[in-house]
């Protein structure tokens, strides 16, 4: 039976530009220019006889290429999957991943379920640490790392990129309906990111959005994990990584306060020596990964 599909080259580069809503995003996960992207989005275009996007800062999908992106995407992932089965007839072993261990809590231990369900022949060891991996001295497949840092010899690709958000328990979130309201809330402080300047202080931010000269009442705590949990269970607002809350978002524990956010140019990192790239189980958890991230 003949298939009528368009150029494939020309549907992958759709897909990561659908999937960021950029063409630049588009060209640095490809490794190409934006002028590139836009070609091949062009080619599809002109195949299809149908415009995929209204161009503008962000790109914004039509409602057919909104339909076609997850099957697109589903594509895709399946045919990575059986060119790695391919290539090795089966895809097992043990694979050590190295994380923050808020990250790790947080995000990637609650999606692993999926990935076994996938591939029950890996064996996953999670190293749940803060400390930088050494690849040259640990016996260490890949690494999550967080920040804008150079790892010069290793492959480094953006996993996400992140944003700052006020977030807390649904009780406390309804009585904040203006900044004003925010600053007679109780605070929560990360001494831990507020320290390294990564997150401002609740007087800078408040000043951002026009209160300033009151008094607040903040509650400290030296650990993200512990500032997390404490908004969880109602003890105030605090400021987290959207990708840390995103769950706890979904699913009601947590509101996102004012529907504020401060970008940032920081992301989470997926970090590996490079000759770990071809080893299939990498590859996969790689691909799973990505697709998780999106």
């Amino acid at each position: 039976m003949a298939r009528h599909l368009p150029p494939l080259n020309a549907l992958r580069f759709f897909e990561v530009a659908a999937r960021h809503r950029s063409f630049v995003r588009a060209a640095e996960e490809l490794h190409v220019t934006p002028a590139a992207v836009s070609q091949q989005i062009k080619l599809l275009e002109d195949h299809l006889g149908v415009t995929l996007f209204k161009r503008g800062k962000t790109l914004v999908l039509n409602e057919a290429a909104t339909d076609a992106l997850n099957l697109v995407s589903d594509a895709f992932d399946q045919l990575e999957r059986a060119m790695l089965r391919v290539r090795s007839g089966s895809i097992a072993g043990p694979l050590t991943v190295s994380a923050p261990p808020v990250f790790a809590a947080r995000w990637l231990v609650p999606r692993l379920g999926d990935f076994y369900a996938r591939y029950p022949d890996v064996e996953i060891h999670l190293l749940a640490t803060k400390r930088v991996v050494d690849f040259s001295m640990e016996e260490v497949d890949m690494a999550i790392r967080f920040g804008s840092d150079i790892h010069p010899g290793l492959s480094v690709e953006r996993l996400m990129p992140e944003m700052i958000v006020p977030v807390a328990a649904p009780k406390l979130a309804k009585s904040v309906k203006k900044p004003a309201d925010l600053a007679r809330a109780k605070l929560i402080e990360d001494d831990w990111h507020v320290m390294r300047g990564v997150f401002p202080e609740w007087e800078t931010l408040l000043a951002s959005l026009g209160v300033v000269d009151v008094p607040l009442n903040i509650r400290r705590f030296g650990d993200t994990d512990l500032a997390l949990q404490a908004a969880v269970t109602g003890l105030g607002v605090t400021l987290a990584w959207h990708s840390l809350v995103i769950d706890d978002i979904k699913s009601g524990k947590l509101v996102q306060i004012l529907n504020h956010s401060i970008p940032t140019d920081l992301s989470f990192q997926l970090v590996m020596p490079k000759n770990k790239r071809i080893l299939n189980k990498v590859a996969a958890f790689r691909a799973w990964l990505f697709e998780q991230a999106i």
